[in-house]
């Protein structure tokens, strides 16, 4: 915040007290046990908490400072601040993905049908539940494909591959359930940096007759929008096509599409029925992933124990940081070669590399990626 105003500075209770007693006739005995100073020490003690007050509420008014930094406090304050500029905090978003389901051929799991991960009885983590979002009858082959929604919102929804293996809900005829692909598109409350940052795009950057700024601030009014990128004449004249993002820089799930498509253009027709000014046809599409895989040997370090395996998450991390980074950027529309080589080097425990690959290529060649694309890690393979 900026500097406080004179009438707030130095406010101490000590500071007051001094004050007070300097306004009394020096004739008087003013010192400390006194009557004078046994009256006055309450009120300056008041007062200098009611000058501490007015700091808080001054700070609470301006949305920069009512702003936490603390991902896990939300301001009410911010809110209210926001919500004067018609900006409100995005919910939670419940994290989707899908389950195949084997067993007897012809067994009916109905929509509803409820599975989990299993819960760890060492870190006392607790099972995540999901619940099937259609009917399915398992195939000749006994197996069966249906989309899952987890049962409370949040980003800990989101779970690597074959985690869910637990059926909540006893059918007969079903022998195993497993999630094939991670779950993802789930999000928490939006925390305050982003509000606020939605905020400023808002009240510096006005979005104006369905200009590109405006689009994109409608579209991330939307719970669980992490990115926006908007294609004018997308299929030529009066279409308009919009790639989103989940916040974990994934290709947004479906539900989070139908609900962004529902809120600016839920008729596609041109009729202006939603946020869209009439005349445009606006398509609502999630970005189309481009998987990112990386091979390498790796030469590390004695002084500090490490396994492959851990070599390989750090490796993962890094890179998939590097890409989130990437996501939507329109000025450097590139999966660098060197800047996956940086991340390898950025590791302690890595002293040299060699055998780099990228989705194939040794070539030190970069990886264009194309409007409604987004770079995302795919496999990470280590050697020595």
């Amino acid at each position: 915040m900026a500097e406080l105003p004179l009438f707030l500075q130095d406010q101490t209770e000590e500071n007051i007290m001094s004050r007070m007693l300097a306004r009394v006739p020096s004739d008087f005995d003013k010192s400390e046990g006194s009557f004078i100073w046994d009256a006055q020490a309450p009120v300056a003690f008041m007062l200098s908490e009611a000058a501490l007050w007015a700091q808080e509420v001054l700070r609470r008014g301006f949305a920069s400072t009512a702003a936490s930094d603390n991902p896990e406090i939300r301001s009410a304050e911010l809110d209210l601040r926001t919500a004067e500029h018609g900006i409100t905090r995005r919910e939670a978003v419940a994290s989707t993905g899908t389950v195949v389901f084997t067993g007897k051929p012809g067994t009916k799991i109905p929509k509803g049908t409820f599975v989990a991960t299993p819960a760890d009885e060492v870190s006392g983590e607790s099972s995540l539940e999901y619940f099937t979002t259609a009917d399915i009858t398992l195939s000749d082959a006994g197996t069966g494909t249906v989309q899952i929604r987890a049962v409370n919102p949040g980003k800990n929804g989101n779970v690597p591959a074959r985690v869910i293996q637990v059926m909540s809900t006893s059918i007969s005829g079903v022998t195993s359930v497993t999630n094939p692909e991670p779950t993802k598109s789930g999000a928490d409350v939006e925390t305050d940096q982003s509000l606020l940052d939605r905020f400023y795009t808002k009240v510096r950057n006005q979005g104006t007759s369905g200009n590109k700024t405006q689009y994109m601030q409608w579209a991330n009014e939307i719970a669980g929008v992490g990115g926006v990128e908007v294609v004018p004449l997308w299929r030529g004249p009066g279409t308009v096509g919009l790639y989103l993002l989940d916040t974990d820089k994934r290709a947004a799930s479906s539900e989070i599409v139908e609900a962004v498509q529902h809120h600016i253009d839920p008729t596609q027709d041109g009729q202006g029925e939603g946020l869209a000014p009439a005349g445009p046809v606006i398509t609502v599409m999630p970005a189309e992933e481009v998987k990112i895989n990386i091979t390498v040997k790796v030469q590390r370090t004695q002084e500090t124990p490490s396994t492959i395996e851990e070599i390989q998450h750090m490796i993962e991390d890094g890179v998939r940081s590097y890409l989130e980074q990437i996501a939507f950027n329109r000025n450097d529309p590139l999966v660098r070669y060197t800047r996956i080589a940086a991340v390898l080097l950025d590791i302690p425990i890595i002293i040299d590399y060699s055998d780099l690959t990228i989705n194939g290529n040794s070539n030190q060649q970069n990886i264009e990626i194309s409007a409604g694309q987004v770079a995302v890690l795919g496999t990470v393979s280590v050697s020595e």
